[in-house]
């Protein structure tokens, strides 16, 4: 009898993707879904960048590229790095990957051995702590609460790392909290990198462009930190272009080779028609889909006001990225409508099926007492979501 892999057995399916499949189903039996599981702008690409996916298309770029994708995509990634973050990263130190979790798993597979320590601030997203896992390191958490706004401090940094300490792997702005860190902070976790020369930092900056406050500012812009930083980002939340999937990264010439060198045995290079259309999105003026984050930010508002009304649900008001994170543990250990309620995922499941929305447990990002809320949607499917998860809880307090 044929047994699949243990890694593959004891691998949990992400849960975010698990909860839009549930989701899904359920409006495919004709019930009207409210689905806020998924972390996908709800805008379509910029005009631009279609013009020019389609004159790649005319222009027969349809052959294999280099496995970190085209010169001219690494000069605008580098180009994009210095214009927007100070960062001087040339060519050879850039790999262009298909999707940006493809460029995390590429990093931490070219740092982490067997029982290597990788530093995790929870709330985190789904898939680092699994791809730590197929990497066979050690994933150690940080745990942080709706209080602190989610946010790890220096201090909670060196109180855990060790001599089997490798990487620190963190977001910001945060999936799943949106928390984002005032540049004090981020030099408060730079003096403690100083001080453990054994550490990388893998910096996920995906929701760079999406930021309401203040201006963003790369980890790897702190002395010292250029050569102890992989620097992760790609095109999927800022332009709108998840479904293109491309990524980047730029790091220390020695670890972009060897991301180079992973890849090449894996996926190769990143589809060469996005590859020039996303020459022609990071060549863009960051202020042209500026409209997104706007939209955004009106909807955080409308989120944050509705959510704070609702008794028992703690949350801050997030720093960026598309996404409440409120702690629900209030509503735990209660029946409602004759369900016992016992973990987030219950809550999950209960609003789902009586109030016909689609939300994610906080399970999945490392804080059990918390859900994740979605609110790359329509403001009107907004409202109403908020109008159902009111309906489903309030006769139950």
């Amino acid at each position: 009898m044929h047994q699949l892999s243990n890694r593959v057995v004891n691998m949990e399916e992400s849960q975010t993707i698990g909860m839009a499949r549930k989701t899904r189903e359920l409006a495919a039996k004709g019930v009207n879904v409210i689905g806020l599981t998924l972390g996908e702008p709800d805008f379509n690409v910029p005009d631009f960048i279609k013009k020019a996916a389609i004159e790649a298309v005319e222009k027969d770029f349809s052959h294999y590229t280099p496995i970190g994708g085209y010169l001219e995509l690494k000069e605008a990634i580098c180009a994009k790095f210095k214009r927007d973050n100070g960062l001087d990263y040339s060519p050879n130190q850039v790999i262009a990957s298909t999707g940006a979790k493809q460029s995390i798993a590429n990093a931490v597979l070219a740092l982490v051995n067997p029982d290597d320590e990788v530093v995790i601030p929870a709330p985190y997203w789904v898939s680092y702590s699994a791809i730590v896992e197929l990497a066979e390191g050690k994933s150690v958490f940080i745990p942080t609460t709706a209080e602190v706004g989610y946010k790890f401090t220096a201090d909670q940094l060196e109180s855990v790392i060790t001599d089997r300490t490798k990487v620190l792997l963190f977001s910001y702005p945060c999936n799943p909290s949106g928390a984002v860190y005032t540049d004090d902070e981020l030099e408060a976790i730079a003096a403690v990198i100083r001080r453990h020369p054994q550490v990388y930092v893998i910096s996920d900056e995906i929701y760079e462009l999406i930021r309401f406050d203040g201006k963003h500012k790369s980890f790897a812009s702190f002395p010292d930190m250029l050569e102890r930083t992989i620097t992760i980002n790609g095109m999927s939340k800022g332009f709108a272009m998840t479904g293109w999937r491309l990524g980047y990264l730029g790091a220390p010439l020695e670890v972009a080779q060897a991301c180079d060198k992973l890849q090449g045995q894996f996926t190769s290079a990143p589809n060469s028609i996005v590859q020039r259309a996303a020459i022609a999105a990071l060549n863009s003026d960051p202020s042209s889909v500026r409209y997104m984050v706007e939209a955004f930010e009106v909807r955080r508002k409308l989120m944050f006001d509705r959510l704070t009304k609702i008794p028992g649900f703690k949350l801050s008001l997030p720093g960026g990225a598309f996404y409440m994170f409120p702690d629900i543990s209030f509503w735990l250990n209660r029946t409602l409508g004759g369900r016992k309620i016992t973990t987030s995922n219950d809550l999950c499941m209960y609003l789902l099926e009586v109030a016909h929305v689609g939300l994610v447990s906080g399970d999945a990002f490392g804080i059990p007492d918390s859900i994740r809320i979605s609110y790359a949607a329509s403001e009107s499917d907004l409202d109403e979501a908020m109008n159902r998860i009111e309906k489903a809880l309030m006769p139950w307090l």
